[in-house]
């Protein structure tokens, strides 16, 4: 089973890393993923905290996310509370305090396009210019039709009904979670019975 942990409660190991938001866990995500026995992400998603305009509806639920990461063979996901006051550490300090201090990460595995620190001034290549350190794996994005997956991708695919689509990037059905609840009962009418859920 999956040990959830706050930052602030992780014990320091040797860790191969994972980071990312990782909402939805699609295939771009699990190639990131792949190899590392540790995730470390972040709740709330980072944009409710530094634009709550533009905060995605999140293809998965915190619970979803991490009981999806535990059938993926991850042993630990590491949950970074985002707030106001984590919006101020500088690339240095998440690399120095965190990855290194913090979490004794040997291996940090990112997308190509992962930002982090105060304003998004940290990127991949900086990761990689702190060996010997830890290395550092970049994963390319990955494409789907060729086109790059990204969870944005894949909410369009959800909105405009389209679940094969979203399937293939997702790598596994979409999945709503939510309360049953009771109906007009017509599909009995039908013989086909339903579940009513509120998502």
């Amino acid at each position: 089973m999956i040990k959830v942990t706050a930052l602030a409660d992780a014990e320091h190991r040797p860790r191969n890393v994972a980071i990312g938001t990782f909402d939805g866990v699609h295939v771009g995500h699990r190639a990131v993923i792949k190899g590392a026995d540790t995730v470390l992400t972040f709740d709330p998603h980072p944009l409710e905290v530094l634009h709550p305009p533009a905060a995605p509806k999140l293809l998965m639920p915190f619970g979803v996310k991490r009981d999806v990461l535990d059938g993926i063979g991850v042993d630990e996901m590491i949950v970074i509370a985002f707030d106001e006051a984590f919006t101020q550490i500088t690339a240095e300090q998440f690399i120095e305090d965190i990855l290194i201090a913090k979490l004794g990460a040997e291996t940090v595995s990112v997308g190509e396009n992962f930002r982090f620190g105060a304003r998004a001034r940290g990127t991949p290549e900086m990761l990689s210019g702190r060996r010997p350190e830890f290395e550092t794996r970049v994963v390319p994005l990955v494409e789907v039709g060729g086109e790059a997956v990204s969870s944005t991708r894949i909410r369009a695919l959800v909105a405009a009904g389209e679940m094969q689509p979203a399937r293939k990037c997702l790598g596994v059905p979409f999945m709503v979670e939510g309360t049953v609840v009771k109906g007009d009962q017509r599909g009995r009418a039908l013989g086909f019975p339903t579940a009513n859920i509120v998502p």
